[in-house]
């Protein structure tokens, strides 16, 4: 380890304020072993450093750590802004069908939206990056137990570094399927089929994480700490893991001589699993649905603002101080998903569709899609086009007329003056009025006529610095649970259970219950609840309905003022992803390649079907 080790604990402990305490020991250029395994403070650090390396905490973008390993501060610092400090954590909902980037998609992020993955991978890889941290994880689990650390502490922080272990082989097995499963620091001394292992199968990386988190549930703390992994969190781990095992085993193929799939007779065996575990997180008592305010968009808002919550189960803590300027831990993800003036450049880190928009139903339960061929006929207010939408509608999205910051949010563009005359081009107006709404000027082609609220806190002025978002990061919350509760009682026959859990987050919403209960309607409030928070994506790609979902069109609105009326014509703007770029998902992307330079690398590694 040495001095990489040092380069490390550097970068973490600027944030975790630890750093005089380490220089006061030894030299800069050397940190040696014995002198990280016998200091708990140091052991403290090195753990912290895994959670921070971790890509659950910027929501599947691994590229921020990239040049921390070179040890480059300069272009350390734009890797962690373009990641942790607010872009990566947009690209994941793009990739989905919720929506699209409001300005071109980094690098060849694209590659997932479009169906050209290839041999050579892309931005959402996670594979040298966790290994690295396995490795680090290992040698904790190893050498924690012998560390001069009280030992009720010592049995408990290595309960958290297996926690973080299996979230990240969670991370890869959701990606790749089967991947070697490795549970001991190797070294240079070890024999090649250690050095160079094999792939294990899907299912016995998902029986590893759901056994790890049995095995450690009991010695991780029982109430709640946010910003650590606790009982409750190993549950909801167990319950996510579970959940996705018996959906590919239910809708899944053995492929690959069995690294790929599970078998279809063990379905009901890991929907007992993830069932039981959100029971037991249900049973407690110790989370509820948030429902505290009787404003219910307001309350489905404050989610996701109100820190520490009765809702939260687990989450990346942030404040308002940079990371790596003043040794805080803050990120952008408003700077970036704001709506102009008040975010970078053009806002809209993510541009819902229109599907996505129509996905939210009424108040009384009825469907929310629209008339198309209607709306573009006629003018339209924004409350009869939008009136009694579901509340979640209005705490997820912003669109025209949107309530922020003391006014609107100011969509049109075009302009039908007193004079009848079409007015579309920005410094083009009637009587003052621009042609063009805020969200429009400079925009491009990129934007959908929507943008996400959900994690914005308007109350907030972050300026313009990338870094001044303190919102946090829910990883798991009780809502999450409660539909993973559902998902896996109607696939066990126990459709009672899902009708009353998914009925719990639709009263918490403020609409009408159902009647009945179905998987897609299961599915469908899925999608409402958890959209925009990372979930989307891999839930498609789990019930294999991602080469349906994902290789569709998908629209956009545009508003167009009229002068006399303040009313607006309505267009639908079809193909909002470009007639030469549309939406591709094919078989093979169910799993993502192992990449030509890693089988190279190690010939024991077979790579995934369709990348050949």
């Amino acid at each position: 380890m040495k001095k990489s080790l040092f380069i490390f604990l550097i970068g973490l402990c600027s944030l975790t304020s630890c750093l005089d305490d380490i220089l006061d020991k030894k030299p800069l250029d050397i940190i040696s072993d014995d002198v990280v395994w016998n200091d708990p403070v140091m052991i403290d650090a090195y753990l912290a450093q895994q959670y921070m390396l971790t890509t659950v905490f910027t929501n599947e973008a691994s590229d921020y750590i990239e040049s921390w390993s070179a040890g480059s501060p300069v272009d350390g610092k734009w890797e962690i802004h373009t990641s942790e400090h607010g872009y990566g954590p947009l690209i994941i909902n793009n990739i989905a069908d919720e929506g699209k980037g409001g300005w071109e998609i980094s690098g060849n992020a694209g590659s997932y939206k479009t169906g050209k993955l290839n041999i050579d991978g892309g931005f959402l890889e996670w594979w040298e990056y966790p290994y690295y941290i396995i490795r680090n994880l290992n040698q904790f689990i190893e050498r924690g137990p012998d560390s001069p650390i009280e030992s009720e502490v010592r049995t408990l922080r290595v309960a958290e570094a297996r926690f973080i272990r299996a979230f990240n082989y969670f991370s890869m097995v959701k990606r790749y399927g089967g991947v070697p499963l490795i549970t001991k620091a190797a070294s240079l001394d070890d024999p090649e089929e250690v050095l160079y292992p094999k792939r294990n199968s899907e299912k016995e990386l998902y029986d590893f994480i759901i056994s790890e988190m049995d095995a450690i549930a009991e010695d991780l703390i029982g109430t709640t700490d946010f910003g650590r992994p606790t009982k409750w969190a190993a549950l909801a781990l167990k319950s996510r893991a579970a959940l996705y095992a018996g959906s590919i085993a239910q809708f899944g193929s053995m492929q690959l001589n069995d690294l790929l799939g599970i078998p279809q007779s063990q379905a009901s065996d890991y929907y007992q699993k993830a069932f039981d575990a959100s029971q037991a997180i249900i049973n407690s008592g110790v989370f509820q649905l948030y429902d505290q305010d009787s404003d219910k968009s307001l309350n489905f808002r404050n989610i996701f603002i109100k820190k520490r919550n009765s809702e939260v189960i687990f989450a990346k803590q942030h404040n308002y101080v940079d990371a790596l300027a003043g040794g805080g831990n803050t990120w952008g993800y408003d700077f970036c998903q704001r709506p102009k003036p008040h975010g970078w450049n053009l806002g809209m880190g993510n541009t819902p569709y229109l599907e996505m928009a129509e996905e939210f139903e009424y108040i009384d339960g009825k469907s929310g899609k629209l008339d198309r061929k209607a709306i573009q006929e006629g003018l339209w207010s924004m409350e009869e086009l939008w009136g009694n939408k579901d509340p979640r509608f209005f705490a997820t999205i912003y669109t025209m007329g949107s309530s922020w910051r003391g006014g609107i949010v100011d969509f049109h563009k075009g302009l039908i003056g007193g004079d009848g005359k079409l007015y579309e081009n920005d410094g083009e107006g009637y009587e003052g009025i621009n042609a063009l709404g805020d969200q429009n000027i400079n925009a491009g082609n990129f934007g959908t006529g929507f943008g996400v609220m959900k994690y914005l806190d308007e109350n907030v002025d972050i300026g313009s610095t990338w870094s001044n978002s303190g919102t946090d990061f829910i990883v798991f919350r009780f809502g999450e649970i409660l539909l993973n509760y559902a998902e896996a009682a109607f696939e066990l026959g126990k459709t009672g259970e899902a009708l009353n859990a998914v009925n719990q987050i639709r009263t918490r919403a403020g609409i009408t219950t159902k009647p009945s209960i179905d998987r897609q309607s299961i599915r469908h409030e899925r999608k409402v609840e958890l959209s925009f928070e990372g979930h989307r994506y891999w839930d498609l790609r789990r019930w294999r309905e991602a080469e349906t979902t994902l290789s569709q069109s998908f629209s956009g609105l545009r508003y167009i003022l009229d002068f006399n009326t303040r009313k607006y014509k309505l267009i639908v703007l079809e193909d909002i992803d470009g007639v030469n770029t549309p939406p591709r998902f094919y078989k093979q992307n169910y799993y993502f390649p192992i990449t030509l330079k890693r089988t190279g690398a190690n010939a024991n590694l077979l790579e995934n079907p369709g990348y050949n």
